[in-house]
């Protein structure tokens, strides 16, 4: 009695017999032939309640446990078949392992413990798997782990993104809560059926509760926000507003690019091969193009990051071009608004539309249309001092435990590895609290 004790104190299982322990002859495994107490048997290996007993179904099965020292471990036990009135014929629980897992429970925790602490080659060698069944076991263990808590409790303000995980526009759609930042939900796709689907999982209750939703502009995300929490506070990203007019500046200096080009073609005799002679005539719209060509860094850059060669680049662009230079301010103007009161940025933002509006530059002229159209929530934003940061954050790393979770054979099993590392639900190893 006392060496059964000891036994299952070592191989850590409860509520189980050990019988016998002995190597295996050929491989040179530990194996310890086990069995339930009887409050343990014959019970559904979906929903643990007591079934009548089916058959013994087909035989002695192995569950791979912690290694014994350097000795590599299974239990070993009968998997008979019970017929549950709600499951039908299913092979019976046992308290060591999940139902349909060759791992046992204590097995799996520190594997998921590992692969939200280590790499993915020391994840491998450590226990002697594939790295694919790392991936099937963080999907179980996540399961398991969602079962027991509520990630949405005392969720009010929310962020919304979608970050790829994959080549081939593969998306995962996640929600991050502002107050505790935590990763509260993560799913495949990035339309309105997948932002429904976390609607549905939070409850029209919880819903209604929901005070402020921080996102792109994206419309599928709105459009759901608007039919499932109406009374939220819509928040647009400062950083997403900025680039648009990052983006328009930029299309705005390849506009002028192309023009010099042009000039240069048209008002400069063609050169022939090899290096120009010293009494060569000067080229000044080819000159021109060449700086325009590299001139993005200094038009991007805020103007306190700028080097001293990018602010000598930016007052020659400004004083060469005077219509890129008008662009360029026109994006610093937006920029500034978001760091003005709210009061303040109201009147602001209004001028700055003024102004994009009579430019002739098309491309601002385009973008004080998508301004207007989101001016709400973009002061939204400024009023309540939320943005995007922490779900941008939160995206980073999610991409690095994309990266370590590559040849992972669903994205359920990335998604898992996230929410265990960012949820707030992180697994522990064996034996600690």
């Amino acid at each position: 009695m006392q060496k059964t004790i000891i036994w299952a104190t070592l191989l850590g299982v409860e509520k189980t017999t050990v019988h016998h322990v002995d190597t295996c002859p050929d491989t040179g495994v530990l194996l310890a032939r086990v069995t339930p107490h009887k409050s343990m048997r014959n019970r559904c290996g979906s929903c643990s309640k007591k079934s009548p007993r089916y058959d013994r179904g087909a035989g002695p099965r192995r569950w791979r446990t912690l290694d014994l020292g350097t000795t590599e471990t299974y239990l070993v036990a009968e998997a008979p078949r019970v017929n549950c009135p709600e499951h039908g014929v299913t092979v019976a629980a046992v308290p060591w392992a999940r139902h349909q897992a060759g791992h046992t429970r204590l097995f799996d925790q520190q594997v998921s413990w590992l692969a939200t602490q280590c790499s993915k080659f020391a994840v491998t060698v450590l226990m002697r798997i594939a790295w694919r069944t790392v991936g099937s076991i963080i999907d179980r263990v996540w399961k398991d782990t969602a079962k027991v808590f509520d990630p949405f409790k005392n969720l009010k303000r929310i962020g919304i993104d979608e970050i790829s995980y994959k080549r081939g526009h593969k998306y995962i759609t996640v929600v991050v809560d502002h107050d505790s930042g935590r990763l509260v939900w993560a799913s495949p796709g990035r339309d309105k059926a997948t932002l429904r689907k976390f609607f549905d999982a939070l409850g029209a209750e919880r819903s209604h509760e929901i005070t402020h939703v921080s996102a792109d502009a994206a419309a599928w995300i709105a459009t759901v926000v608007a039919e499932r929490c109406p009374d939220a506070v819509r928040v647009a990203d400062p950083f997403h507003i900025v680039m648009w007019a990052t983006d328009a500046l930029d299309e705005e200096r390849r506009t002028a690019w192309n023009r010099a080009r042009n000039a240069a073609k048209e008002n400069e005799p063609a050169r022939g091969p090899g290096r120009p002679a010293k009494d060569a005539p000067p080229r000044p719209d080819s000159e021109k193009a060449r700086k325009l060509k590299n001139s993005r860094m200094a038009l991007w850059k805020n103007p306190e990051n700028l080097t001293d060669k990018q602010e000598v680049k930016l007052a020659w662009l400004v004083k060469t071009d005077p219509r890129l230079g008008r662009a360029y301010y026109l994006k610093e103007g937006l920029r500034t608004v978001f760091r003005l009161p709210h009061a303040d940025a109201v009147v602001a933002l209004e001028r700055w539309v003024s102004w994009a509006r009579r430019c002739r530059i098309p491309a601002f002229v385009k973008l004080q249309k998508s301004i207007v159209k989101h001016r709400d929530s973009i002061l939204a934003s400024i009023r309540h001092k939320l943005s995007n940061g922490r779900i941008e954050s939160m995206n980073t790393k999610i991409r690095l435990i994309t990266r370590v979770a590559f040849g992972f054979k669903s994205p359920e099993a990335l998604i898992g590895l996230a929410m265990l590392s960012l949820g707030g639900q992180k697994p522990v190893l064996p034996g600690r609290e």
